[in-house]
């Protein structure tokens, strides 16, 4: 989008970092709400469908982990260098490793089939059992999940420091995290119901949860970059490497899982195109 965009931008929220991150942070949670609230009115999606909308997700926060936080963090935020923006994204990726311990892999909660190396094959949960600690680990995992994209969010709009001819780059990343959330919230939505969450009830609980998580960690990333200036490349990384861990370690192997394995690779290629032009036409 052109510099008229960023300028709407600024005149609506002010100049102040924080107060950008908020607002991007109040718009990819309510992105992620209007993607949980599709299932009110598109009831059964295919594996298809979700399998091609998730692969898009992918390709945006693929093409936004190189674009908007590990290229600017080593050209513009470390002088070249690239080892602070580098140990940040093995943080990052080791972080969202051992986090992901403490919770079952979204394929359990999507596909209702466990995972994990600890589960034995016959182990068998009754069925009341089974769908309660489904509905609290979904949240659990999703939470967790969202973390990065919070926090890039924050990071890119402390990056821009509130100058509006910086801010091309926070925007692009804020319109990717949204659009990515949309096909992310329809999914998580139909991961409830299979947990045996209603409708309608989730589609409520799923806005409440992005906005918890999303919009202080938002605030959070911009709080702390602006404050230690050091630690920005560093936390740029940390952002783009969590945010690939979740693409490689969850995403791409759920889209992989039904054998649409093809549309998912397309949707990859679509959200990578589409984060692509965002990015070059915000910075122009």
């Amino acid at each position: 989008m052109p510099f008229e965009f960023t300028a709407v931008f600024v005149r609506l929220v002010g100049e102040s970092p924080v107060v950008q991150a908020l607002a991007g942070g109040i718009i990819i949670a309510l992105m992620n709400l209007f993607g949980a609230s599709l299932v009110l009115v598109w009831r059964n999606p295919s594996e298809r469908a979700l399998d091609g909308m998730l692969g898009f997700a992918a390709g945006v926060m693929l093409a936004a982990a190189f674009s908007s936080l590990i290229i600017p963090g080593i050209e513009e935020y470390s002088g070249g260098n690239p080892l602070p923006t580098l140990i940040g994204v093995a943080i990052g990726a080791v972080f969202l490793d051992r986090a992901d311990t403490l919770v079952p892999h979204a394929h359990y909660l999507l596909t209702g089939s466990r995972r994990s190396d600890a589960a034995r094959p016959d182990e068998t949960l009754p069925v009341t059992d089974e769908r309660l600690a489904g509905v609290v680990l979904f949240v659990l995992a999703i939470t967790l999940h969202n973390v990065p994209e919070g926090l890039a969010v924050g990071v890119g709009f402390g990056a821009a420091g509130g100058e509006p001819a910086r801010l091309g780059s926070a925007l692009s990343l804020m319109i990717a995290i949204g659009l990515q959330n949309v096909p992310e919230g329809l999914a998580v939505s139909v991961a409830a119901i299979n947990a045996g969450l209603d409708r309608r009830l989730y589609a409520v609980v799923a806005g409440i949860r992005a906005g918890v998580v999303e919009i202080p960690l938002a605030v959070l990333g911009a709080i702390a970059v602006a404050t230690v200036e050091p630690l920005l490349p560093y936390a740029m990384g940390f952002a783009a490497g969590a945010m690939l861990f979740v693409i490689s370690d969850e995403i791409i192997p759920e889209t992989h899982r039904s054998g649409y394995e093809r549309v998912a690779t397309l949707g990859l290629m679509a959200g990578v195109i589409i984060m692509l032009y965002l990015d070059i036409a915000l910075a122009g």
